[in-house]
């Protein structure tokens, strides 16, 4: 995000790019992250695709690289497991904020 906001001071024209490994994960391979991260095996029920599903897709980052130098230092199961610590640290989320009249 920095290196983002970075490109923008550069120049005023806003870009859109993907983040992303360039690798497609099945959801098996992202359940299989999360019981690894969790220590807890993820109950699963199987069912056909659902109409408009594709059957696999995954960011390009090529662009990123290119216009921001940028690429993916994370692992499927590095993301996982931050996420875990994260979600156990903060089982209720984040705090709710008041909005009040400014």
């Amino acid at each position: 995000h920095i290196v983002a906001l970075e490109k923008l001071l550069e120049s005023p024209d806003s870009f859109t790019v993907n983040l992303g490994s360039g690798n497609g994960y099945s959801v098996l391979d992202v359940v299989k992250a999360f019981e690894q991260a969790s220590g807890r095996e993820i109950p699963l029920n199987f069912a056909e695709r659902r109409a408009g599903d594709l059957p696999a897709y995954w960011a390009d980052p090529s662009y990123a690289m290119e216009l921001l130098g940028w690429k993916t230092r994370l692992t499927l199961e590095d993301m996982c497991r931050d996420q875990w610590a994260w979600q156990s640290g903060n089982p209720e989320g984040y705090p709710q904020r008041e909005v009040g009249a400014a």
